[in-house]
């Protein structure tokens, strides 16, 4: 089947096509440095032709991938692609097929649904619970495998509640895949921005059949090189998976990589999450005050990334984003329908100065008097 459109896609594509919101209460990355900021530490007379190139992505970006994730595996372990988005694809396509089951987490990143459709998969989702925080229970994963399960599809932290899975959990997945011989898949797109608690080990160092993919474009706020990878000990998804991508994007920009792998250069990527971090966490008391001095929101504090999930009583969400576009609020805001929660809605800590947050709020402030 074709792979259609999910709701979160689908509804960006409809709201950003109108006039511009003049607020932002939910951007999902931290604010993007600008080119400037790399011209020093890149060769003017750097070729951008690809021919001597290793086909799975500049090693010093290989090295500096697995540096930053904590793991002590060979490089071909690593292969860059078209962000982390471009990454859980391949993997989709190569691992899964018609007849299959992947099993993820509910809320989550809705790339899975999508290409279980399209693949013809059968998609099983495991709730994570609200009362809880969001948390996500290991044996009810254990629960949801069948003799059909080929794939585990997770992030972490999670995407869109921002909840860590502890260190004791993720190797409880582990073990669950090694026992049932089934690929966990693990985004990390956030990691680096862990509020609570340190970085939790990536799932490529823990089991042969984890698979970590990330990027550079949340933490780092360099979402516009798309640029991303995956790491998995086994030569041979690495090599499909490879494959897969010569007949998509094909190879990578030159440009992109380097840029890339000076940012993940250890000292580079120290000031930089440094940076994020301290705006990061500001930004997040500021929403922790609001949703508190909000009698109609409520919210579990995310514990890691930029995202997170707040409840919404009286109103749906999506119904209160669509009125905080028009005038004369002109403000935008993910409602949690995009991910299944009509009753919610994302608000985000990152973007900088430019998202003029503190008008946003005033303004949703305004929007869910005026909707009472």
């Amino acid at each position: 089947m074709k792979v259609t459109i999910h709701k979160l896609f689908d509804y960006l594509l409809e709201t950003t096509s109108a006039e511009p919101p003049e607020c932002f209460i939910g951007f999902s990355l931290a604010r993007s440095p600008r080119l400037k900021d790399f011209l020093t530490d890149l060769d003017p007379e750097l070729s951008l032709d690809w021919n001597g190139k290793s086909f799975l992505g500049l090693p010093a970006l290989r090295q500096r991938v697995l540096d930053q994730a904590g793991l002590d595996l060979p490089l071909d372990s690593v292969l860059i692609t078209a962000g982390a988005a471009e990454a859980n694809y391949l993997l989709f396509r190569q691992l899964v097929q018609a007849g299959d089951e992947i099993i993820t987490e509910s809320p989550g990143w809705p790339q899975a649904g999508v290409m279980a459709k399209a693949i013809g998969a059968k998609l099983v989702e495991v709730a994570r619970d609200e009362a809880r925080g969001w948390g996500l229970d290991p044996e009810a994963v254990a629960r949801a495998i069948t003799p059909r399960t080929r794939m585990i599809f997770l992030t972490n932290p999670n995407n869109p509640t921002g909840r860590l899975v502890p260190e004791a959990d993720l190797r409880a997945l582990a073990d669950l895949a090694e026992r049932h011989g089934i690929w966990l898949v693990v985004d990390e797109v956030y990691a680096g921005l862990e509020w609570v608690g340190a970085r939790s080990p990536s799932i490529a160092g823990m089991t042969r059949f984890g698979i970590t993919t990330g990027s550079v474009s949340k933490a780092l706020g360099l979402q516009g090189l798309r640029t991303g990878w995956m790491i998995c000990q086994s030569p041979d998804v690495i090599r499909d998976t490879m494959i897969l991508r010569e007949n998509g994007s094909e190879i990578m920009n030159v440009l992109g990589e380097h840029i890339a792998e000076v940012a993940l250069r250890p000292e580079r990527l120290a000031a930089a999450l440094g940076r994020a971090r301290e705006d990061g966490r500001a930004t997040l008391d500021l929403l922790d005050r609001f949703v508190s001095d909000e009698a109609r929101l409520s919210w579990h504090r995310p514990e890691a990334g930029l995202i997170g999930l707040a409840r919404v009583e009286g109103v749906d969400g999506e119904s209160l984003a669509r009125a905080l576009l028009k005038p004369p609020y002109r403000t935008f805001l993910l409602p949690g329908s995009a991910y299944g929660l009509p009753h919610h809605i994302r608000i985000g800590a990152g973007g900088g100065p430019e998202a003029r947050l503190n008008e946003g709020l005033e303004r949703l402030s305004a929007a869910l008097r005026d909707l009472a």
